[in-house]
């Protein structure tokens, strides 16, 4: 089966469905009239009288950084010694006083606002991987981000979390847990921001999406008390129709999860932080992400981003503010998932959908540009540089040419960390970078 393409766009005719028929709807419509503002459609469960799901190793948990814009890692990952480095960036080059030299016998550095992160490679649990990218390039922000979410150089098809989960949830992959009825399911993917991400979305599963706790919740109950008693009576005809595929019976579900989940992650979020968080926007979203994971909810993949990386003028103050809010937030994360006990259990891994281009352009900035590191987090990464740095001089038209496909890094994250075949996921097998100590 082809996991890449949906020629029947499955999950968009169930939406479709959902909201166009059944006699059901109509009469739900007044009873749940705003459970249908969250993106909690499907909140999936184990299977009837289990508290797991059998042959799935719910343990792990990732947590995904997506740096939007396109970070410049020339300016992040150092490689301070090279001649060309510095000629080509006269007024962009950092300055060696403001780097955090990492090793001296490897040329390179990290910027010196990542102080956090020095900490943590220095401890063992930051991997650098260098170099990363993918075969023709694609210098269009949403283009290349279509790529990275979907693992697919085409950027069509699903996302690659997204198949991960439906492989689980409804048997894709030989050898897994899901049934082809559904029966065995993982939680959906929880996203902090306006919009889901691709990454998360599959033909079975929708990742849950929310801002704030505060917006998630379902709010038939701030009607009256008619409203929660006909969306009780409604709730409770879902046991009824747990087998059914009908629309009918994904309403029922649907109502349900939805106002469920929507009160467990408040709750979860409440509850103060065990460490002090930095104030920027990705602290406060890695701080409800610990909060969720400390509360022992049974989600395995949560998603939060940062944007502004864009940096086509001015670059050097803005971008200097931006790592310095991902280096302290990511620390202070891994400080609370260690005082929850829960470090061992989480891995972090942060992406930019491109790098940007070796020279400086004339306005003191970076145009969008192609290869760049990633970065892993956690005592389960094998801390240190991972892969080849690229080349300053031998060059694709003014851009570095990548070393590492980023699909290496989801198949081991996928087959090592997450215990499942990454190559039913992503449609091809890729060779591990050993990034993972596990």
């Amino acid at each position: 089966m082809n996991l890449h393409n949906n020629p029947d766009n499955t999950h968009a005719y169930t939406r479709r469905a959902f909201l166009q028929s059944s006699a059901v709807l109509a009469s739900a419509a007044l009873t749940v009239p705003a459970f249908i503002q969250s993106s909690a459609y499907a909140l999936p469960r184990p299977e009837l009288g289990l508290a797991s799901i059998p042959g799935v190793n719910e343990d792990n948990i990732l947590v995904i950084i997506q740096l939007s814009g396109g970070n410049d890692g020339l300016n992040t990952v150092i490689p301070y010694r090279d001649d060309t480095y510095h000629r080509l960036r006269p007024t962009l080059a950092v300055n060696v006083d403001h780097l955090l030299i990492l090793d001296k016998k490897i040329d390179l550095a990290l910027n010196g606002a990542m102080t956090g992160i020095r900490e943590l490679f220095d401890q063992g649990q930051c991997a650098i991987i260098q170099g990363i990218g993918y075969p023709n390039p694609n210098r269009s922000h949403f283009t290349s981000t279509d790529i990275w979410h979907t693992a697919d150089t085409s950027g069509t098809g699903d996302g690659w979390i997204g198949r991960y989960i439906d492989a689980q949830c409804c048997g894709y992959g030989k050898g897994q847990s899901g049934q082809p009825d559904g029966s065995h399911t993982l939680e959906p993917p929880i996203a902090i921001g306006r919009e889901a991400p691709l990454a998360l979305s599959g033909r079975h599963t929708m990742p849950v999406s929310f801002e704030s706790p505060d917006l998630f919740e379902w709010a038939g109950g701030k009607f009256s008390e008619d409203i929660i008693e006909n969306h009780q009576q409604l709730t409770d005809m879902s046991s009824e129709h747990a087998d059914d595929d009908s629309n009918h019976s994904f309403l029922m579900r649907t109502a349900l999860d939805a106002r469920i989940s929507s009160e467990t992650i408040r709750k979860a979020v409440a509850a103060k932080p065990l460490v002090q968080y930095p104030g920027s926007s990705l602290a406060k979203q890695l701080s409800m992400i610990g909060s969720m994971i400390r509360a022992g909810m049974k989600t395995r993949v949560y998603y939060a981003s940062l944007g502004g990386f864009d940096t086509h003028a001015n670059q050097t103050g803005g971008h200097t503010r931006l790592l310095r809010q991902f280096s302290d937030a990511i620390a202070a994360f891994q400080k609370d998932l260690a005082a929850q006990g829960n470090a061992d259990r989480v891995t972090t891994m942060c992406f930019s959908e491109f790098g940007r281009r070796v020279g400086q352009n004339a306005s003191n900035g970076t145009d969008h540009g192609t290869a760049a590191p990633m970065f892993m987090f956690g005592p389960k990464v094998q801390g240190g540089f991972h892969a080849r740095h690229p080349s300053l001089t031998n060059l694709d038209n003014g851009d570095l040419k990548y070393t590492a496909d980023f699909r290496s890094v989801y198949a081991e994250v996928l087959d090592k960390w997450m215990s499942t075949k990454s190559r039913d996921v992503l449609g091809a097998s890729f060779k591990h970078l050993r990034v993972l100590d596990v």
